[in-house]
């Protein structure tokens, strides 16, 4: 073990490094692991700089934890396992939620002076000086596994959750008398009136409070609608929708106006349909919202969008595309021209696989610009235009004007019409690398909906170059569940995805020995657990990647159906979306179930 203390004013930082080689003699004398092993992880560390630790959890012969107690005997400091611990509200809260969860720091427990916080990589150094600076108290460190950091993480939902169940009947009542008093005199609410409303601490707190705990939620979604005797707020999580509250009727108008007020929208219209943006900063990291207000019988329907403006971390691997899928799409985007379609409906994440193409693809050497409604990752290096229907600046002026601009790489945010369509092949054609997306249900869909929209069959073949499909399945957690097919499901499978054209992709990823059975490849089942309480969290993309070639494209001059185009497809290679889906099963990333629910969608 290896200490240096810098003393710089009132700041005392603490510089910890485990003696690998220590650790690798215990490891030894302990029988963890053999000398044979330590000269294959020499050969990995010089060849991928892989960690000692990462190695040998990676070989099985120990788990977490124990790995963990003799890091920190070497380190010379406690190991504490919290998996059944208890901490309490107030030594939790010193850690914000987002930042435990990203540096895999929690605090644990509070005396005078000294504050004891558990991590995972005790030479987590901007870790400890956050801590330090935002509470003042001198950090003892301690060593925890991945489950104990799980578990904390449990409990600062659901103490969030507390917290805000009790923000909320605090205030409900106060808006209730605010509503009340601006009515009294039964003329319709004014401007004015609304504004003091919108600006009335109760509502400012409950709108506060809903915005926040839908982000630590990962909530992509939240959807306020007014009933005939309540209003409904929903959060779609994952893809799917969840009751969060519900509040008294007479709160509608008051939070509405909140959020109109906060989206720079009309307080006094409440006919037409309206919609906004506004933007907060939480952690150090800015959040972009997006609001659409839609008149129904009983009041206003407000839907915010939550934006995380970065696009940072996202790999096409890390979005669920692999293999020959993923081939296709590198070789797509080492074009110079023609164009790249993502293909899926709404909120299947097209628009995030774009830009992490256009991550991999920003070096100084290309110029990028973009159309978009709306901006949703603000990116570096990138020159970003939105779209403004209102004063005349839709998809196809943006792109028309761009183009003046000698781009390189576009990206245009939708085709969505015939003029949009015909500029991006026109661009494609004249030495520009296009990426864009379409709303259809297959990648060989896409063909049919661009001739619709106008564009020449012949003009298709001579651009496009790659069309991915693609859908969101959730992903399941740590705790699943293994179990097989019975004769039963497996025929039920059998007639919505063709096993054999499936197990091609399966054998050849060596996901299973090439002639196993079906019945006895595992799939897995969710299980509920404090983590989650359906079994899911997060989500994870199923693909189809179709190549255009010489064969699609003399389907596509000769009329031929998008059933056609996918069968030829499917004979050079293409694994389908419901394909793919089968194969995150097997690897117990999702469900069978969850992957029929979204494709059949």
């Amino acid at each position: 073990m290896v200490r240096f203390f810098v003393f710089d004013h009132a700041t005392i930082k603490v510089y910890m490094v485990i003696d690998e080689e220590k650790l690798k003699n215990l490891l030894i004398d302990t029988k963890i692991i053999s000398v044979d092993d330590i000269t294959s992880f020499e050969k990995q560390k010089k060849q991928k700089g892989v960690a000692l630790s990462d190695f040998v959890l990676s070989l099985g012969k120990v788990k977490e934890p124990e790995l963990r107690k003799l890091q920190a005997y070497v380190l010379g400091i406690p190991y504490l396992s919290l998996e059944k611990e208890k901490i309490e509200r107030d030594v939790l809260q010193m850690i914000p939620e987002p930042i435990a969860r990203k540096y895999n720091v929690v605090a644990y427990k509070k005396r005078g002076n000294d504050l004891e916080i558990c991590m995972l990589d005790i030479d987590n150094l901007p870790a400890i000086d956050f801590v330090k600076k935002k509470t003042g108290l001198r950090i003892l460190p301690r060593l925890t596994d991945s489950d104990s950091i799980k578990s904390v993480l449990v409990q600062y939902k659901k103490s969030l959750q507390a917290e805000f169940d009790s923000i909320i009947q605090k205030e409900v009542g106060s808006i209730q008398k605010v509503d009340e008093n601006l009515s009294a005199d039964g003329d319709e609410t004014t401007e004015k009136d609304l504004k003091q409303m919108a600006e009335d601490l109760p509502v400012v707190k409950i709108v506060d409070s809903l915005i926040s705990h839908a982000i630590l939620q990962n909530t992509s979604d939240i959807h306020i609608e007014p009933g005939e005797e309540s209003l409904i707020v929903r959060y779609r999580i994952d893809g799917i929708l969840h009751d969060a509250m519900t509040l008294p009727k007479d709160a509608a108008p008051a939070i509405t106006a909140r959020i109109k007020v906060l989206s720079n929208l009309k307080l006094d219209e409440k006919r037409l349909p309206q919609d906004g943006r506004f933007k907060i900063v939480l952690d150090d990291t800015p959040v972009s919202f997006r609001v659409s207000t839609l008149p129904t019988y009983f009041g206003e329907k407000t839907v915010i969008r939550i934006l995380r403006e970065s696009s940072h971390g996202f790999t096409l691997e890390g979005l669920g595309f692999h293999g020959e899928s993923l081939e296709r799409i590198h070789e797509g985007m080492k074009q110079h021209s023609g164009i790249v379609l993502a293909s899926g409906p709404t909120g299947s994440g097209k628009t995030t696989t774009l830009y992490t193409m256009l991550d991999i693809l920003n070096t100084p050497s290309v110029n990028i610009s973009t159309v978009e409604d709306p901006i949703e990752y603000q990116m570096p290096r990138i020159n970003q235009t939105q779209v403004k229907s209102e004063i005349g600046m839709t998809f196809a002026n943006g792109l028309r004007a761009l183009l003046r601009q000698d781009p390189n790489i576009i990206m245009v945010g939708e085709i969505r019409d015939g003029e949009t369509a015909s500029l991006a092949v026109n661009a494609a054609l004249t030495g520009h690398l296009v990426l864009s997306t379409i709303h259809t249900n297959s990648a060989a869909g896409a063909i049919p909906r661009l001739i619709d929209m106008g564009v020449e069959p012949f003009l298709i073949v001579s651009t496009a170059k790659v069309i991915v499909a693609q859908r969101l399945v959730r992903r399941l957690t740590s705790t699943k569940e293994k179990y097989f097919l019975s004769d039963g499901e497996l025929k039920a499978l059998s007639d919505v995805v063709d096993l054999d054209h499936a197990r091609v992709f399966i054998e050849q990823e060596n996901l299973i020995k090439p002639g196993t059975p079906w019945k006895e490849i595992p799939f897995y089942k969710p299980v509920k657990s404090e983590e989650s309480e359906d079994g899911y969290k997060g989500r994870v993309g199923i693909h189809e990647a179709l190549k255009v070639s010489a064969t699609i494209k003399e389907i596509i001059l000769r009329g031929g159906s998008a059933d056609e185009v996918e069968a030829q497809a499917k004979k050079e290679g293409m694994m389908t979306m419901i394909e793919d889906g089968i194969f995150q099963a097997i690897q117990g990333n999702t469900t069978i179930d969850e992957v029929l629910r979204v494709v059949s969608e």
